[in-house]
Protein backbone atom coordinates (compact mmCIF):
# COMPACT_ATOMS: atom_id res chain seq x y z
CA UNK A 1 0.00 0.00 0.00
CA UNK A 2 2.81 2.30 0.67
CA UNK A 3 4.37 1.91 -2.79
CA UNK A 4 1.28 2.81 -4.07
CA UNK A 5 0.51 5.85 -1.83
CA UNK A 6 3.97 7.40 -2.88
CA UNK A 7 3.11 6.47 -7.01
CA UNK A 8 0.29 8.20 -6.13
CA UNK A 9 1.54 11.45 -4.13
CA UNK A 10 4.19 11.97 -6.63
CA UNK A 11 2.03 11.94 -9.64
CA UNK A 12 0.00 14.28 -8.26
CA UNK A 13 2.91 16.59 -6.90
CA UNK A 14 4.17 16.05 -11.13
CA UNK A 15 0.62 17.81 -11.59
CA UNK A 16 0.89 20.53 -8.87
CA UNK A 17 4.58 21.80 -9.32
CA UNK A 18 3.85 22.34 -12.71
CA UNK A 19 0.12 24.23 -11.71
CA UNK A 20 1.90 26.09 -9.46
CA UNK A 21 4.55 27.14 -12.08
CA UNK A 22 1.32 28.29 -14.51
CA UNK A 23 -0.35 30.28 -11.58
CA UNK A 24 1.13 33.52 -12.20
CA UNK A 25 0.17 33.18 -16.32
CA UNK A 26 -3.15 31.76 -15.47
CA UNK A 27 -4.12 34.65 -13.27
CA UNK A 28 -3.07 37.05 -16.71
CA UNK A 29 0.34 37.98 -16.01
CA UNK A 30 3.31 37.87 -18.05
CA UNK A 31 0.80 38.11 -21.14
CA UNK A 32 -1.10 35.08 -19.42
CA UNK A 33 -1.24 31.38 -20.66
CA UNK A 34 -0.40 32.51 -24.27
CA UNK A 35 3.34 33.09 -23.40
CA UNK A 36 3.70 29.64 -21.82
CA UNK A 37 2.05 28.17 -25.04
CA UNK A 38 4.59 30.26 -27.31
CA UNK A 39 7.89 29.05 -25.31
CA UNK A 40 10.54 27.15 -27.34
CA UNK A 41 10.63 24.70 -28.86
CA UNK A 42 6.84 24.28 -28.11
CA UNK A 43 5.25 26.13 -30.97
CA UNK A 44 7.54 23.51 -33.44
CA UNK A 45 6.29 20.47 -31.85
CA UNK A 46 2.70 21.42 -32.51
CA UNK A 47 3.55 22.10 -35.52
CA UNK A 48 4.95 19.21 -36.69
CA UNK A 49 1.95 17.44 -34.81
CA UNK A 50 -0.49 18.95 -37.59
CA UNK A 51 1.87 18.83 -40.96
CA UNK A 52 3.77 15.76 -40.14
CA UNK A 53 6.99 17.75 -41.85
CA UNK A 54 5.13 18.47 -45.03
CA UNK A 55 7.27 21.57 -46.36
CA UNK A 56 4.22 22.99 -48.67
CA UNK A 57 1.64 22.13 -45.33
CA UNK A 58 3.90 23.94 -42.52
CA UNK A 59 4.73 27.14 -45.38
CA UNK A 60 1.26 27.92 -46.25
CA UNK A 61 -0.39 27.05 -42.24
CA UNK A 62 2.25 28.60 -40.26
CA UNK A 63 4.60 31.90 -40.49
CA UNK A 64 7.38 31.12 -37.83
CA UNK A 65 10.60 32.47 -38.90
CA UNK A 66 12.17 28.75 -39.10
CA UNK A 67 13.25 27.63 -42.38
CA UNK A 68 11.60 24.85 -43.54
CA UNK A 69 14.24 22.45 -43.26
CA UNK A 70 14.40 22.98 -39.38
CA UNK A 71 11.87 20.96 -38.51
CA UNK A 72 13.38 17.56 -38.82
CA UNK A 73 15.71 18.60 -35.91
CA UNK A 74 12.41 18.09 -33.76
CA UNK A 75 11.82 13.96 -33.65
CA UNK A 76 8.43 13.02 -33.81
CA UNK A 77 7.92 10.67 -30.07
CA UNK A 78 7.03 13.82 -28.83
CA UNK A 79 4.34 15.51 -31.53
CA UNK A 80 2.51 12.35 -31.89
CA UNK A 81 1.55 12.61 -28.20
CA UNK A 82 0.07 15.75 -28.87
CA UNK A 83 -1.36 14.90 -31.94
CA UNK A 84 -3.33 11.82 -29.94
CA UNK A 85 -4.10 14.44 -26.88
CA UNK A 86 -5.35 16.99 -30.00
CA UNK A 87 -8.61 14.65 -30.58
CA UNK A 88 -9.90 15.98 -26.91
CA UNK A 89 -7.95 19.03 -26.65
CA UNK A 90 -6.50 22.15 -28.42
CA UNK A 91 -3.17 22.07 -29.52
CA UNK A 92 -1.62 24.20 -27.28
CA UNK A 93 -3.33 22.73 -24.50
CA UNK A 94 -2.22 19.15 -25.90
CA UNK A 95 1.40 20.21 -26.05
CA UNK A 96 1.15 20.90 -22.01
CA UNK A 97 -0.90 18.61 -20.62
CA UNK A 98 1.51 15.55 -22.77
CA UNK A 99 4.98 17.06 -20.95
CA UNK A 100 2.85 17.38 -17.90
CA UNK A 101 2.09 13.85 -17.94
CA UNK A 102 5.18 12.22 -19.09
CA UNK A 103 6.70 14.12 -16.18
CA UNK A 104 4.08 12.51 -13.95
CA UNK A 105 5.47 8.92 -15.73
CA UNK A 106 9.28 10.18 -15.20
CA UNK A 107 8.81 10.64 -11.19
CA UNK A 108 7.50 6.95 -11.23
CA UNK A 109 9.70 5.40 -13.46
CA UNK A 110 12.89 7.02 -11.47
CA UNK A 111 10.93 6.38 -7.96
CA UNK A 112 10.65 2.69 -9.05
CA UNK A 113 14.49 2.56 -10.20
CA UNK A 114 15.31 3.84 -6.93
CA UNK A 115 13.29 1.78 -4.59
CA UNK A 116 13.60 -1.76 -6.81
CA UNK A 117 17.75 -1.64 -6.59
CA UNK A 118 17.62 0.12 -3.60
CA UNK A 119 19.77 3.32 -5.38
CA UNK A 120 18.51 5.71 -2.04
CA UNK A 121 17.75 5.45 1.62
CA UNK A 122 14.66 7.40 1.06
CA UNK A 123 13.64 6.78 -2.77
CA UNK A 124 10.56 9.17 -1.58
CA UNK A 125 12.36 12.02 -1.04
CA UNK A 126 14.73 11.61 -4.00
CA UNK A 127 11.94 11.60 -6.29
CA UNK A 128 10.45 14.95 -5.05
CA UNK A 129 13.90 16.25 -5.71
CA UNK A 130 13.33 15.07 -8.98
CA UNK A 131 10.44 17.08 -9.65
CA UNK A 132 11.59 20.80 -8.10
CA UNK A 133 15.26 20.80 -9.08
CA UNK A 134 17.59 21.93 -10.61
CA UNK A 135 15.86 25.10 -12.06
CA UNK A 136 16.35 24.70 -15.92
CA UNK A 137 14.27 21.22 -15.29
CA UNK A 138 11.58 22.51 -13.05
CA UNK A 139 11.56 25.37 -16.38
CA UNK A 140 11.43 22.39 -19.66
CA UNK A 141 8.65 20.68 -17.95
CA UNK A 142 6.27 23.44 -17.67
CA UNK A 143 6.02 24.27 -21.18
CA UNK A 144 6.23 22.25 -24.51
CA UNK A 145 9.28 20.39 -24.81
CA UNK A 146 9.89 16.71 -24.88
CA UNK A 147 12.67 16.35 -22.25
CA UNK A 148 9.52 14.95 -19.95
CA UNK A 149 9.27 11.99 -22.14
CA UNK A 150 12.74 12.19 -23.13
CA UNK A 151 13.71 10.95 -19.36
CA UNK A 152 10.67 8.82 -19.20
CA UNK A 153 11.97 6.74 -21.94
CA UNK A 154 15.45 6.39 -20.51
CA UNK A 155 14.51 5.68 -17.19
CA UNK A 156 12.57 2.87 -17.69
CA UNK A 157 15.05 1.58 -19.93
CA UNK A 158 17.92 1.58 -17.48
CA UNK A 159 14.99 0.17 -15.05
CA UNK A 160 14.73 -2.73 -17.29
CA UNK A 161 18.44 -3.35 -18.19
CA UNK A 162 19.55 -2.89 -14.50
CA UNK A 163 16.54 -5.87 -14.12
CA UNK A 164 18.03 -8.22 -17.08
CA UNK A 165 21.58 -8.33 -14.73
CA UNK A 166 20.19 -8.42 -11.34
CA UNK A 167 18.07 -10.89 -12.05
CA UNK A 168 21.52 -12.67 -13.71
CA UNK A 169 23.67 -12.10 -10.79
CA UNK A 170 21.42 -12.84 -7.63
CA UNK A 171 20.12 -16.13 -9.20
CA UNK A 172 16.91 -14.97 -9.53
CA UNK A 173 15.78 -16.11 -12.81
CA UNK A 174 14.90 -19.44 -14.50
CA UNK A 175 14.61 -18.95 -17.83
CA UNK A 176 17.07 -16.80 -20.04
CA UNK A 177 13.94 -16.04 -21.88
CA UNK A 178 12.69 -13.88 -18.76
CA UNK A 179 16.39 -12.00 -19.11
CA UNK A 180 15.98 -11.42 -22.63
CA UNK A 181 12.54 -10.11 -22.13
CA UNK A 182 14.09 -7.94 -19.75
CA UNK A 183 16.51 -6.43 -22.33
CA UNK A 184 14.13 -6.36 -24.98
CA UNK A 185 11.77 -4.10 -22.95
CA UNK A 186 15.34 -1.97 -22.29
CA UNK A 187 15.30 -1.73 -26.04
CA UNK A 188 12.08 -0.54 -26.78
CA UNK A 189 12.07 2.24 -24.13
CA UNK A 190 15.86 2.93 -25.49
CA UNK A 191 14.12 3.14 -28.76
CA UNK A 192 11.42 5.82 -27.24
CA UNK A 193 13.79 7.21 -25.93
CA UNK A 194 15.52 7.64 -29.25
CA UNK A 195 12.98 8.40 -31.33
CA UNK A 196 12.04 11.59 -29.19
CA UNK A 197 15.47 12.91 -28.95
CA UNK A 198 18.99 12.02 -30.62
CA UNK A 199 20.99 11.59 -27.51
CA UNK A 200 18.89 8.59 -27.14
CA UNK A 201 21.48 6.47 -29.28
CA UNK A 202 23.78 7.26 -26.05
CA UNK A 203 22.06 4.50 -23.99
CA UNK A 204 22.41 1.74 -27.01
CA UNK A 205 26.43 2.75 -26.65
CA UNK A 206 26.59 2.89 -23.25
CA UNK A 207 24.84 -0.60 -22.60
CA UNK A 208 27.27 -2.08 -25.76
CA UNK A 209 30.46 -0.67 -23.54
CA UNK A 210 28.82 -1.91 -20.31
CA UNK A 211 28.45 -5.78 -22.06
CA UNK A 212 31.72 -5.36 -23.29
CA UNK A 213 33.58 -4.35 -20.35
CA UNK A 214 31.75 -6.76 -18.47
CA UNK A 215 32.39 -10.13 -20.85
CA UNK A 216 35.96 -9.13 -20.76
CA UNK A 217 36.10 -9.02 -16.59
CA UNK A 218 34.65 -13.23 -16.85
CA UNK A 219 36.80 -15.64 -17.00
CA UNK A 220 35.83 -17.60 -19.48
CA UNK A 221 36.39 -18.62 -23.37
CA UNK A 222 36.82 -15.78 -25.90
CA UNK A 223 34.51 -17.33 -28.24
CA UNK A 224 31.91 -18.00 -25.86
CA UNK A 225 32.06 -14.33 -24.27
CA UNK A 226 31.90 -13.37 -27.60
CA UNK A 227 28.60 -15.29 -28.39
CA UNK A 228 27.28 -13.42 -25.23
CA UNK A 229 27.86 -9.99 -26.18
CA UNK A 230 26.14 -10.63 -29.40
CA UNK A 231 23.37 -12.63 -27.61
CA UNK A 232 22.84 -9.70 -24.89
CA UNK A 233 23.08 -6.84 -27.55
CA UNK A 234 20.29 -8.51 -29.61
CA UNK A 235 17.00 -7.58 -28.34
CA UNK A 236 18.71 -3.70 -28.32
CA UNK A 237 19.10 -3.17 -31.63
CA UNK A 238 15.97 -1.74 -31.66
CA UNK A 239 17.38 1.34 -30.28
CA UNK A 240 19.28 2.28 -33.83
CA UNK A 241 16.92 0.77 -36.02
CA UNK A 242 14.06 3.04 -34.64
CA UNK A 243 16.57 6.20 -35.90
CA UNK A 244 16.34 4.59 -39.84
CA UNK A 245 12.26 4.54 -39.04
CA UNK A 246 12.69 8.14 -38.43
CA UNK A 247 15.04 9.08 -41.48
CA UNK A 248 12.51 6.77 -43.61
CA UNK A 249 9.97 8.47 -42.33
CA UNK A 250 11.35 12.00 -43.01
CA UNK A 251 12.11 10.48 -46.73
CA UNK A 252 8.48 10.17 -47.26
CA UNK A 253 7.03 13.13 -45.79
CA UNK A 254 9.92 15.52 -46.56
CA UNK A 255 11.47 13.89 -49.27
CA UNK A 256 15.12 13.56 -47.65
CA UNK A 257 16.17 10.31 -45.87
CA UNK A 258 19.00 12.90 -44.57
CA UNK A 259 16.66 15.16 -43.19
CA UNK A 260 17.85 15.51 -39.62
CA UNK A 261 20.90 16.11 -40.67
CA UNK A 262 20.45 18.94 -43.01
CA UNK A 263 17.99 20.68 -40.88
CA UNK A 264 20.45 23.84 -40.18
CA UNK A 265 22.64 25.19 -37.46
CA UNK A 266 21.20 22.58 -34.93
CA UNK A 267 24.90 21.08 -34.40
CA UNK A 268 26.47 22.24 -31.46
CA UNK A 269 28.99 19.55 -31.20
CA UNK A 270 32.57 20.60 -32.24
CA UNK A 271 35.76 19.42 -31.21
CA UNK A 272 38.11 19.72 -29.44
CA UNK A 273 35.83 19.96 -25.94
CA UNK A 274 34.93 22.73 -23.72
CA UNK A 275 34.06 25.39 -27.19
CA UNK A 276 31.52 26.63 -24.96
CA UNK A 277 33.96 29.15 -23.89
CA UNK A 278 34.98 30.06 -27.70
CA UNK A 279 34.41 33.60 -28.85
CA UNK A 280 33.50 32.18 -32.29
CA UNK A 281 30.39 29.88 -31.85
CA UNK A 282 26.91 30.59 -32.54
CA UNK A 283 24.70 29.92 -29.31
CA UNK A 284 26.56 31.11 -26.72
CA UNK A 285 25.65 34.76 -25.99
CA UNK A 286 28.16 36.73 -23.89
CA UNK A 287 31.25 35.91 -21.89
CA UNK A 288 29.47 35.11 -18.86
CA UNK A 289 29.62 31.42 -18.56
CA UNK A 290 30.99 30.24 -15.56
CA UNK A 291 27.59 28.49 -14.74
CA UNK A 292 29.34 26.06 -17.50
CA UNK A 293 32.23 25.01 -15.49
CA UNK A 294 29.95 24.47 -12.55
CA UNK A 295 27.67 22.19 -14.70
CA UNK A 296 31.21 20.27 -15.58
CA UNK A 297 32.14 20.14 -12.44
CA UNK A 298 28.51 18.36 -11.21
CA UNK A 299 29.08 15.70 -14.22
CA UNK A 300 32.35 14.95 -13.37
CA UNK A 301 31.77 14.06 -10.27
CA UNK A 302 28.05 12.27 -10.99
CA UNK A 303 30.57 9.82 -13.33
CA UNK A 304 33.17 9.48 -10.31
CA UNK A 305 30.85 8.51 -7.65
CA UNK A 306 28.52 6.28 -9.51
CA UNK A 307 32.30 4.63 -9.81
CA UNK A 308 33.26 4.26 -6.46
CA UNK A 309 29.61 2.78 -5.82
CA UNK A 310 29.94 0.55 -7.86
CA UNK A 311 27.13 1.13 -10.23
CA UNK A 312 28.25 0.12 -13.54
CA UNK A 313 25.42 -0.35 -15.81
CA UNK A 314 24.46 3.17 -14.73
CA UNK A 315 28.22 4.58 -15.46
CA UNK A 316 28.69 3.26 -18.97
CA UNK A 317 25.59 5.93 -19.57
CA UNK A 318 26.17 8.50 -17.47
CA UNK A 319 30.02 8.57 -18.56
CA UNK A 320 29.38 8.41 -22.00
CA UNK A 321 26.43 11.22 -21.83
CA UNK A 322 29.03 13.39 -19.63
CA UNK A 323 31.71 13.08 -22.12
CA UNK A 324 29.24 14.44 -25.00
CA UNK A 325 28.44 17.63 -22.72
CA UNK A 326 32.17 18.26 -23.22
CA UNK A 327 31.94 19.03 -26.83
CA UNK A 328 28.45 21.04 -26.74
CA UNK A 329 29.01 24.43 -27.84
CA UNK A 330 25.80 25.83 -26.26
CA UNK A 331 24.98 28.61 -23.96
CA UNK A 332 21.59 26.10 -22.42
CA UNK A 333 24.28 23.32 -21.87
CA UNK A 334 22.09 23.01 -18.61
CA UNK A 335 19.16 21.60 -20.52
CA UNK A 336 21.35 19.41 -22.55
CA UNK A 337 22.39 17.68 -19.60
CA UNK A 338 19.01 17.14 -18.09
CA UNK A 339 19.64 13.04 -19.07
CA UNK A 340 21.87 12.92 -16.51
CA UNK A 341 19.85 14.50 -13.40
CA UNK A 342 18.56 11.02 -12.48
CA UNK A 343 22.10 9.25 -12.30
CA UNK A 344 23.02 12.77 -10.77
CA UNK A 345 20.34 12.12 -7.78
CA UNK A 346 21.46 8.74 -7.64
CA UNK A 347 25.36 9.61 -7.07
CA UNK A 348 24.68 12.50 -4.68
CA UNK A 349 21.93 10.34 -2.69
CA UNK A 350 23.73 10.29 0.64
CA UNK A 351 24.43 14.09 0.49
CA UNK A 352 20.61 14.72 -0.48
CA UNK A 353 19.58 12.93 1.97
CA UNK A 354 21.08 15.30 5.09
CA UNK A 355 19.25 17.67 6.94
CA UNK A 356 21.58 20.65 5.46
CA UNK A 357 20.48 19.93 1.93
CA UNK A 358 16.75 19.53 3.10
CA UNK A 359 17.42 23.31 4.61
CA UNK A 360 19.44 24.81 2.01
CA UNK A 361 16.94 23.25 -1.23
CA UNK A 362 13.95 25.22 1.31
CA UNK A 363 15.82 28.57 0.84
CA UNK A 364 16.50 28.29 -2.52
CA UNK A 365 12.90 27.19 -3.70
CA UNK A 366 11.90 31.09 -4.46
CA UNK A 367 14.95 31.36 -6.53
CA UNK A 368 14.11 28.28 -8.42
CA UNK A 369 10.13 29.39 -8.84
CA UNK A 370 11.43 33.31 -9.90
CA UNK A 371 14.10 31.77 -12.25
CA UNK A 372 11.37 29.21 -14.01
CA UNK A 373 8.69 32.75 -14.04
CA UNK A 374 11.30 34.77 -15.70
CA UNK A 375 12.60 32.69 -18.07
CA UNK A 376 9.21 30.99 -19.43
CA UNK A 377 8.30 34.82 -19.80
CA UNK A 378 11.25 35.96 -21.93
CA UNK A 379 12.22 32.72 -23.96
CA UNK A 380 9.12 32.74 -26.35
CA UNK A 381 8.47 32.39 -30.03
CA UNK A 382 6.65 35.22 -32.49
CA UNK A 383 2.84 33.46 -32.87
CA UNK A 384 1.17 36.40 -33.92
CA UNK A 385 -1.87 34.05 -34.96
CA UNK A 386 -2.99 30.61 -32.41
CA UNK A 387 -5.54 29.79 -35.14
CA UNK A 388 -3.84 27.36 -36.77
CA UNK A 389 -2.56 25.00 -34.03
CA UNK A 390 -5.77 24.70 -32.09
Amino acid sequence: MKLKQHLTILFALAILVNLFVWLPFLLGSHGGMPTVFKNYDGPNYVIISKTWYRPEAIATTFSLPQPLEYYPAHLPAYPLSIAILNWLLPGPWAMLVATTVFTGFAVIAFYLLVFKFKLSTNPFWLSVIFLVFPARWVTVKAVGSPEPLFLFAIIASLYFFKSAFDKVENNLWSSRKIVWLDLLLAGIFGAMAQVTKSPGIILWVGYLLYLTIREISNIGVIRERISRIIANSLPLIVIPLSALIVFWFYKVQAGDFWAYFHSGDNFHLFFPPFQAFSSTRTWLGDFWREDLVWQYLIGALTVVLLIKQKHYDLVAFAGLFFATTLFVAHRDLARYSLPLLPVSLIAFDSFLQKKEFKIALLIILPAIYLFTINFIAGNTAPVADWTPYL
